[in-house]
């Protein structure tokens, strides 16, 4: 990972603020993904799948040792990131079954 070495701290608050802006954009992708997931499934269980949810965790946490972050913060960060987004799904099945 490339890290622009800044020579203020406006310029290190200006590329913050594109990477936020980035982080943003990519919340809004994985949600349009899971959007269409709903359309695959059968059942509200299957969209709270523990087992698939452990899994992403995992691979966050993983992701973030590799990357020298602490693990905890991403755990809590997806916990809270697919909390909501398996809510969104929930809502994206039900409309497209006519519950």
């Amino acid at each position: 990972m490339d890290v622009k070495k800044c020579k203020s701290l406006d310029e290190a608050r200006v590329e913050i603020d594109k990477v936020d802006s980035k982080i943003v954009e990519l919340i809004a992708l994985r949600n349009n993904y899971i959007k269409q997931i709903a359309h695959f499934k059968n059942s509200i269980d299957e969209i709270k799948s523990e087992d698939r949810i452990a899994d992403v965790v995992s691979r966050a946490r993983a992701k973030a040792i590799e990357l020298d972050l602490s693990p905890n913060l991403i755990n809590d960060i997806f916990v809270r990131l697919i909390d909501d987004m398996v809510e969104s799904e929930i809502a994206e099945f039900k409309n497209a079954k006519n519950f």
